[in-house]
């Protein structure tokens, strides 16, 4: 199956997870992660299909791809202070996408989900899609496994937070999202430790987390 359509099937499952009337019905309670609510975080995770769109837009750029992993090495996001103003800027967006409230941001996802179906048919995985936000570019592969990981990471804090059990992915999705996660690990922490994480308990560093 292409990446193309690996991310049409992980999408589908956060629009469904979006959909349940456990959502709804805790839009205003904290979520499980720190100064994010329920709503929030939906909207987050609703964005993570909206930020294809322009990816679709116009003509492909003329700007070279970077490595994934160069990608993930640039952004400012990772390390940012939960109170600081990049964190702060993300969770108010998440706020913003989701402020009409869950029938409407549902309406809004399903309907963007749809058309994309037939505008990922029109390009190649090798379509190169320039990121004004980063200010740089990424291949349409690796830009769709971006959205992958980040549907699955927030699929799991939504679900979490509302008393749900995570939706499980395809295995089309599951391969490159933690082999570029692996990938991740391993320039943060090193091939020792996620070798160690992996088969060795009693030397095991405490935690091994990319973001």
């Amino acid at each position: 199956m292409s990446l193309k359509n690996a991310y049409l099937e992980t999408a589908a499952q956060a629009v469904a997870l979006l959909d349940a009337p456990e959502v709804a019905a805790s839009w205003e309670k904290p979520s499980a992660l720190a100064q994010w609510t329920v709503g929030g975080l939906a909207g987050h995770l609703a964005y993570q299909i909206f930020s294809v769109d322009p990816a679709l837009e116009g003509p492909a750029s003329e700007q070279e791809p970077i490595p994934v992993l160069d990608h993930y090495a640039r952004a400012v996001w990772i390390d940012a202070p939960l109170d600081g103003e990049i964190s702060s800027g993300i969770r108010a967006k998440g706020e913003d996408i989701s402020s009409e409230g869950v029938r409407r941001l549902v309406e809004r996802v399903h309907a963007v989900l749809e058309r994309q179906r037939t505008g990922l048919e029109e390009v190649d995985g090798g379509w190169v899609v320039f990121m004004p936000q980063t200010g740089w570019a990424l291949s349409l592969d690796d830009f769709l496994v971006t959205r992958m990981v980040e549907l699955a990471v927030h699929m799991d804090d939504l679900a979490v937070s509302v008393g749900r059990t995570a939706p499980e992915l395809p295995s089309s999705a599951l391969d490159p999202v933690v082999a570029l996660l692996t990938g991740l690990a391993l320039r943060r922490h090193g091939q020792a430790s996620v070798l160690r994480a992996l088969t060795r308990a009693e030397r095991a560093p405490a935690a091994i987390n990319v973001f």
